[in-house]
């Protein structure tokens, strides 16, 4: 059914009690033209763009465990186009031009809020990179504001602004940048791909890769052998556990990156606020709680939790940054396995074997990526070739050496 006022109002006067599932629950097919490996928000939004776009309708998605469990309800919700350099800033513009329309073409409330992202800087030499990050932003159309610390001020007043250390001296405002409530995505697009044929099938986690003459063939899963067409890897940080089943060894490391949420308060920040002195992002919630987030931990690990060092660390980087949160409460926290590749850019390609795909690498821009990620994976994957948006996100890079270094931290992953 398609969601309106008028269907809220009638179910409400037949006691909702008539609602259909959002989206099925098949058993799978022996085969599919394509199959997805992974229900999370690149995956799910893959399969919806090959339906809607490229008319591919026997598509499967595979998720191991149910629809947003993994990193696309793990994350902090954020979603921004505010890079530098030309192989990201024009791939993150199309990905928040994508978000602008979502809800309206997956007719689903993703809760899509543009409040604005503030990244602030401390010294002469930041304001200077940001007005350079800014022009750059401007050139490739999109919207940036240098604001000084008077201006800044106004808009966000209870930050520490005669911080000893860290003073602030200003900010780069995206005012089209916000936030999005990050499970809705997964359910919305799992509700519009399945509405046009494609099969989300969950509690199916593929055990194997079958390959022929240098060809993919199938996939082997805890519910049975599935054969394919063409199979799309988009596992995020188990990206290197389903490429092995291939024989792949992919350039990306895995990491925990923690998240946190505090007890609920009044409205106080309207916007997304980044430090500038250390890694630490804020922002506020509907319900009132505080959601933040800061660098992931130093170890490699598959695992959805944390250490306390690093709970420490954020902690302090968020008290340097707003005093005020040392009063809070920090009810809880979660973590997201990120998939770190070595210059801190995604990977969008083809593989060396043939109707393989791979969408992983994606570092801290995985989930403000997932329309753009979606859209150019389905036509990657329809025409057996990338689209100009992301065709600079090649595997082979790392072997050439045309990284796409936006962070300028060489090739180690745990710094990007």
């Amino acid at each position: 059914m398609r969601y309106s006022a008028l269907a809220l109002l009638r179910h409400a006067l037949s006691g909702n009690r008539h609602w259909p599932r959002a989206w099925r629950d098949p058993a799978p097919k022996r085969r599919y033209d394509v199959v997805i490996v992974g229900g999370g928000g690149h995956g799910l939004a893959t399969a919806y763009y090959l339906a809607s776009l490229h008319g591919l309708r026997n598509v499967a998605v595979l998720e191991k465990g149910y629809l947003g469990s993994g990193n696309v309800g793990r994350n902090t919700t954020i979603i921004r186009a505010n890079y530098l350099l030309p192989g990201n800033e024009p791939f993150y513009a199309h990905s928040l031009r994508l978000w602008e329309g979502l809800e309206q073409a997956l007719n689903y409330n993703a809760m899509v809020s543009q409040r604005g992202v503030i990244n602030l800087f401390h010294t002469d030499g930041q304001r200077d990179a940001f007005a350079r990050r800014g022009n750059a932003m401007r050139l490739a159309g999109e919207d940036a504001e240098l604001l000084d610390r008077d201006a800044l001020r106004r808009l966000v007043p209870f930050l520490d602004f005669d911080n000893a250390r860290f003073p602030i001296l200003g900010g780069l405002m995206q005012p089209r940048g916000g936030t999005v409530r990050h499970d809705a995505v997964a359910w919305g697009y799992a509700r519009a791909a399945d509405a046009l044929g494609v099969d989300v099938i969950q509690h199916c986690e593929v055990t194997g890769v079958r390959i022929e003459d240098g060809t993919v063939k199938g996939v082997d899963t805890t519910r049975g052998p599935i054969d394919c067409g063409k199979l799309g890897l988009a596992t995020a940080g188990h990206s290197s556990r389903t490429a092995a089943m291939a024989g792949l060894r992919l350039p990306i490391e895995s990491h925990v990156l923690q998240a946190f949420v505090s007890e609920g308060l009044k409205p106080f920040i309207d916007q997304v606020v980044t430090f500038g002195a250390g890694h630490f992002y804020l922002s506020q919630s509907d319900k009132g709680g505080l959601v933040f987030g800061g660098d992931i931990d130093g170890y490699n690990s598959y695992a959805q939790r944390g250490n306390l060092a690093t709970v420490e660390h954020v902690m302090e980087s968020g008290v340097a940054m707003l005093p005020a949160l040392a009063r809070v409460r920090v009810l809880r926290s979660w973590g997201g396995i990120m998939d770190m590749s070595m210059d801190g850019s995604p990977i969008i390609d083809r593989t060396p074997i043939r109707h393989l795909y791979l969408n992983c690498g994606w570092n801290y821009g995985g989930f403000k990526a997932t329309p753009a990620s979606g859209w150019c994976f389905a036509h990657t994957i329809a025409n057996d070739a990338p689209h100009e948006l992301n065709a600079a996100f090649r595997l082979d890079r790392f072997a050439t050496g045309d990284l796409i270094d936006e962070g300028g931290r060489g090739a180690q992953p745990n710094l990007h």
